[in-house]
């Protein structure tokens, strides 16, 4: 038999099974009763929330409800305050407003229809290229000047 009539063969073998059910179906297995929902909606408790008092009657008026900090308090992680934000030096601020200020008077000019000088343009465009090159210098994004000749990875 040559490689090319065994491939046929496994084809056809293949489009006569197409129609028949597979041998293990999980159609044909049983619905496990811990599955089984209740006709209300909501799934039947678990052994050890029976054994608890409601959240409702652990303080307070019997009955009453629970005071939405009260759940809070106990369900969510609440990080602490971040630290402040440093302190920017005048150059950086310079830089920044630069950054934007150029294509913000650019942008503003351009929707009030106010007269652009082409030393306008130029200034503004300056501004913009000039306050990206400051910050981009002063990112300091090099290794430690005291790290040695071994830093390992740095972070």
């Amino acid at each position: 038999m040559t490689p090319q009539s065994d491939e046929d063969e496994v084809w056809r073998q293949i489009v006569a099974s197409f129609n028949e059910t597979a041998g293990d179906d999980p159609a044909d297995r049983p619905w496990p009763d811990r599955e089984n929902v209740p006709e209300g909606g909501e799934p039947p408790p678990k052994p050890e929330e029976l054994d608890e008092e409601p959240r409702h009657e652990m303080g307070g008026e019997p009955g009453a409800e629970p005071s939405e900090t009260e759940d809070d308090d106990h369900d969510h992680y609440i990080p602490p305050p971040p630290p402040p934000l440093p302190k920017a030096d005048l150059v950086t601020r310079v830089a920044w407003t630069a950054l934007f200020g150029g294509p913000a008077y650019l942008l503003l000019a351009a929707m009030l229809k106010l007269p652009m000088d082409p030393w306008i343009v130029f200034t503004a465009v300056a501004s913009f290229i000039g306050g990206f090159v400051a910050l981009v210098v002063r990112m300091g994004d090099g290794p430690p000047n005291d790290s040695g000749w071994d830093d390992g990875a740095v972070i």
